[in-house]
Protein backbone atom coordinates (compact mmCIF):
# COMPACT_ATOMS: atom_id res chain seq x y z
CA UNK A 1 0.00 0.00 0.00
CA UNK A 2 1.25 3.47 -0.81
CA UNK A 3 2.36 5.73 2.05
CA UNK A 4 -0.05 8.42 0.83
CA UNK A 5 -3.03 6.06 0.99
CA UNK A 6 -1.98 4.88 4.45
CA UNK A 7 -1.65 8.48 5.70
CA UNK A 8 -4.99 9.39 4.16
CA UNK A 9 -6.72 6.47 5.89
CA UNK A 10 -5.19 7.46 9.24
CA UNK A 11 -6.25 11.08 8.69
CA UNK A 12 -9.84 10.02 7.94
CA UNK A 13 -9.97 7.70 10.98
CA UNK A 14 -8.52 10.36 13.28
CA UNK A 15 -10.91 13.00 11.97
CA UNK A 16 -13.87 10.67 12.50
CA UNK A 17 -12.67 9.89 16.05
CA UNK A 18 -12.14 13.57 16.90
CA UNK A 19 -15.52 14.52 15.45
CA UNK A 20 -17.21 11.80 17.51
CA UNK A 21 -15.50 13.02 20.69
CA UNK A 22 -16.63 16.59 20.01
CA UNK A 23 -20.23 15.63 19.19
CA UNK A 24 -20.42 13.48 22.34
CA UNK A 25 -19.00 16.41 24.38
CA UNK A 26 -16.12 14.28 25.66
CA UNK A 27 -13.79 17.22 25.03
CA UNK A 28 -15.60 19.27 27.68
CA UNK A 29 -13.80 18.67 30.98
CA UNK A 30 -16.86 19.80 32.99
CA UNK A 31 -18.94 17.11 31.29
CA UNK A 32 -16.32 14.47 32.06
CA UNK A 33 -15.87 15.61 35.67
CA UNK A 34 -19.64 15.53 36.21
CA UNK A 35 -19.66 11.98 34.84
CA UNK A 36 -17.06 11.04 37.47
CA UNK A 37 -18.86 12.86 40.32
CA UNK A 38 -21.11 10.07 41.63
CA UNK A 39 -21.79 11.83 44.94
CA UNK A 40 -22.60 15.24 43.43
CA UNK A 41 -23.87 16.37 40.07
CA UNK A 42 -23.47 13.00 38.36
CA UNK A 43 -24.12 13.04 34.61
CA UNK A 44 -24.42 9.48 33.26
CA UNK A 45 -24.60 10.53 29.59
CA UNK A 46 -20.97 9.64 28.84
CA UNK A 47 -21.70 6.06 29.87
CA UNK A 48 -23.89 5.86 26.76
CA UNK A 49 -21.01 7.13 24.62
CA UNK A 50 -18.74 4.46 26.06
CA UNK A 51 -21.40 1.77 25.72
CA UNK A 52 -21.96 2.77 22.09
CA UNK A 53 -18.26 2.52 21.34
CA UNK A 54 -17.99 -0.85 23.07
CA UNK A 55 -21.06 -2.18 21.24
CA UNK A 56 -19.75 -1.18 17.81
CA UNK A 57 -16.33 -2.61 18.65
CA UNK A 58 -17.81 -5.88 19.97
CA UNK A 59 -19.86 -6.33 16.78
CA UNK A 60 -17.34 -5.22 14.16
CA UNK A 61 -13.99 -6.48 15.51
CA UNK A 62 -14.76 -10.21 15.08
CA UNK A 63 -15.77 -9.52 11.47
CA UNK A 64 -12.60 -7.52 10.79
CA UNK A 65 -10.36 -10.20 12.33
CA UNK A 66 -11.77 -12.79 9.90
CA UNK A 67 -9.83 -11.02 7.15
CA UNK A 68 -6.30 -12.17 6.27
CA UNK A 69 -4.98 -8.67 6.91
CA UNK A 70 -6.29 -5.15 7.54
CA UNK A 71 -7.27 -2.97 4.59
CA UNK A 72 -4.58 -0.38 5.24
CA UNK A 73 -1.76 -2.30 6.93
CA UNK A 74 0.39 -5.34 6.31
CA UNK A 75 -0.81 -7.26 9.39
CA UNK A 76 -3.00 -6.94 12.49
CA UNK A 77 -1.30 -5.50 15.55
CA UNK A 78 -2.93 -7.33 18.44
CA UNK A 79 -1.75 -7.32 22.05
CA UNK A 80 0.26 -10.38 23.05
CA UNK A 81 -0.15 -9.78 26.78
CA UNK A 82 -3.61 -10.59 28.10
CA UNK A 83 -3.16 -11.12 31.83
CA UNK A 84 -4.01 -8.49 34.43
CA UNK A 85 -0.94 -7.68 36.50
CA UNK A 86 0.17 -5.13 39.09
CA UNK A 87 1.57 -2.77 36.48
CA UNK A 88 -1.78 -2.66 34.66
CA UNK A 89 -3.73 -2.03 37.88
CA UNK A 90 -1.36 0.68 39.14
CA UNK A 91 -1.27 2.30 35.70
CA UNK A 92 -5.07 2.28 35.54
CA UNK A 93 -5.29 3.91 38.96
CA UNK A 94 -2.80 6.62 38.00
CA UNK A 95 -4.60 7.18 34.68
CA UNK A 96 -7.95 7.41 36.47
CA UNK A 97 -6.58 9.90 38.99
CA UNK A 98 -5.21 12.09 36.19
CA UNK A 99 -8.47 11.84 34.28
CA UNK A 100 -10.46 12.78 37.37
CA UNK A 101 -8.22 15.72 38.23
CA UNK A 102 -7.87 17.17 34.72
CA UNK A 103 -11.13 16.07 33.13
CA UNK A 104 -9.28 14.90 30.02
CA UNK A 105 -8.12 11.53 28.79
CA UNK A 106 -5.59 11.45 25.91
CA UNK A 107 -7.98 11.36 22.93
CA UNK A 108 -10.19 14.26 24.02
CA UNK A 109 -7.13 16.14 25.26
CA UNK A 110 -5.58 16.09 21.81
CA UNK A 111 -8.92 17.03 20.21
CA UNK A 112 -9.22 19.94 22.67
CA UNK A 113 -5.97 21.43 21.42
CA UNK A 114 -8.17 23.25 18.92
CA UNK A 115 -9.25 25.51 21.81
CA UNK A 116 -5.63 26.68 22.29
CA UNK A 117 -6.09 27.97 25.82
CA UNK A 118 -3.76 27.84 28.80
CA UNK A 119 -5.74 25.05 30.52
CA UNK A 120 -5.41 22.55 27.69
CA UNK A 121 -1.78 23.50 27.05
CA UNK A 122 -1.00 22.93 30.75
CA UNK A 123 -2.74 19.54 30.69
CA UNK A 124 -0.86 18.59 27.51
CA UNK A 125 2.48 19.61 29.05
CA UNK A 126 1.71 17.55 32.17
CA UNK A 127 0.68 14.59 29.96
CA UNK A 128 3.97 14.73 28.04
CA UNK A 129 5.99 15.11 31.24
CA UNK A 130 4.15 12.18 32.84
CA UNK A 131 4.71 10.01 29.77
CA UNK A 132 8.45 10.66 29.73
CA UNK A 133 8.71 10.26 33.51
CA UNK A 134 6.94 6.91 33.44
CA UNK A 135 9.15 5.67 30.61
CA UNK A 136 12.24 6.68 32.58
CA UNK A 137 11.00 5.02 35.79
CA UNK A 138 10.11 1.81 33.96
CA UNK A 139 13.46 1.76 32.16
CA UNK A 140 15.27 2.15 35.50
CA UNK A 141 13.19 -0.61 37.05
CA UNK A 142 13.73 -2.99 34.15
CA UNK A 143 17.52 -2.61 34.01
CA UNK A 144 19.35 -5.86 34.83
CA UNK A 145 20.79 -6.04 38.33
CA UNK A 146 24.36 -6.09 36.96
CA UNK A 147 24.02 -2.54 35.66
CA UNK A 148 23.04 -1.09 39.03
CA UNK A 149 26.52 -1.09 40.52
CA UNK A 150 29.83 -2.88 41.06
CA UNK A 151 28.82 -4.25 44.47
CA UNK A 152 26.04 -6.33 42.95
CA UNK A 153 28.32 -7.64 40.20
CA UNK A 154 31.03 -8.44 42.73
CA UNK A 155 28.51 -10.22 44.97
CA UNK A 156 27.27 -12.27 42.03
CA UNK A 157 30.82 -13.29 41.06
CA UNK A 158 31.62 -14.27 44.65
CA UNK A 159 28.67 -16.66 44.56
CA UNK A 160 26.56 -14.70 47.03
Amino acid sequence: MSPILRCLSVLIAGTLFGFGLAVAQMIDPAKVLNFLDFAGSWDPSLAFVMAGGLAVNALVTPLILKRDKPLFAEFFRLPKKTQIDTRLIVGGLIFGAGWGIAGYCPGPMITSLSFVNSDILTVLAAFILGTFASRWVLAQRDKPAESTGAMVVGAAKAGR
